[in-house]
């Protein structure tokens, strides 16, 4: 009768579980029916300290299905848990003369060695986990150093070949229109491309921060025509940054006409410095 309401009590559980918003693995069900069983019978009164042991380790499995409640940790766990309860009923059984000597033992040893096996393994796993926990910190450690360097390094190829230099924006290279573009014209000149490569060689290094492609011109003709002038020359130096390989997501390009002039437009040198082209490299995000 005791294994038909042992049985009882279980299915019923395992019916509840499957009801559940998150179902508890069968090793749980089983272990709370097998607690229940154990706690109510004999075993409370005859060996209560086995049944205090088989409480504690219910209540670990239960905590850790609260946390994780799909993890092998979970099932390892339940599975003790209802080891012990089993074990605590198998040693009531024997102090009550209800079992043979022989088969209590035998059961009792059984329970022990699948008990030290799984914490056996369940050691095994911890120690694994912290050891690729470990690497890949030291991997990914390596990695920002490395980035650093390249950064650090890309930064000072820009200053020597566009005189970059910071603002509130970032780092920004200044390159001359007369450089890069015919009078009047939006099509990179041949020296264009072998500066622009050089250039973007260096950005390469930096790709994961944002570029702005910003085209000015000096204030002759209209500002119209200037505004599309420009427009269409950022445009050009942009198509050329991305064909080399930067993620065209993180480039854009803006005409800026003749406006912010870096020099008086009355001189032809000072318009010659106005016709520019300016590469603002955003400044990198601080890793917390």
């Amino acid at each position: 009768m005791k294994i038909i309401g042992t049985m009882f009590v279980i299915l019923t559980l395992l019916g509840l579980a499957g009801c559940a918003a998150t179902a508890p693995p069968s090793e749980l069900v089983f272990a709370r029916a097998a607690y229940q069983h154990v706690s109510t019978g004999q075993a409370q009164q005859l060996v209560p300290a086995e049944v205090r042991k088989a409480q504690q380790a219910l209540a670990l499995a239960e905590a850790s299905f609260k946390e994780e409640p799909k993890s092998f940790m979970t099932r390892d766990l339940a599975y003790i848990a209802g080891r012990k309860a089993h074990l605590a009923e198998a040693l009531a059984v024997t102090a009550a003369g209800n079992a043979a000597t022989a088969a209590a033992k035998i059961s009792l040893e059984a329970t022990q060695a699948e008990i030290a096996k799984t914490a056996q393994v369940n050691l095994a796993a911890s120690e694994q986990l912290n050891k690729e926990k470990s690497d890949q910190l030291a991997i990914e450690q390596t990695a920002r150093r490395e980035a650093d360097v390249r950064a650090a390094a890309a930064q000072a190829d820009l200053v020597k070949l566009a005189g970059a230099r910071e603002d509130a924006r970032g780092l920004v290279l200044t390159l001359s229109g007369s450089v890069l573009f015919a009078s009047n014209r939006s099509e990179l000149l041949p020296a264009a491309r072998e500066r622009l490569n050089q250039v973007t060689t260096a950005l390469l290094a930096t790709k994961d921060r944002r570029l702005t492609v910003e085209g000015f011109t000096d204030s002759q003709g209209s500002a119209e025509h200037n505004m599309d002038l420009s427009q269409r020359r950022a445009d050009a130096v942009r198509s050329y940054i991305v064909s080399r390989g930067y993620a065209s997501n993180l480039v854009m390009a803006s005409g800026m006409g003749e406006t912010r002039p870096v020099a008086d437009n009355a001189s032809s040198e000072g318009r010659a410095n106005n016709r520019r082209v300016e590469i603002i490299v955003d400044r990198p995000v601080v890793q917390r």
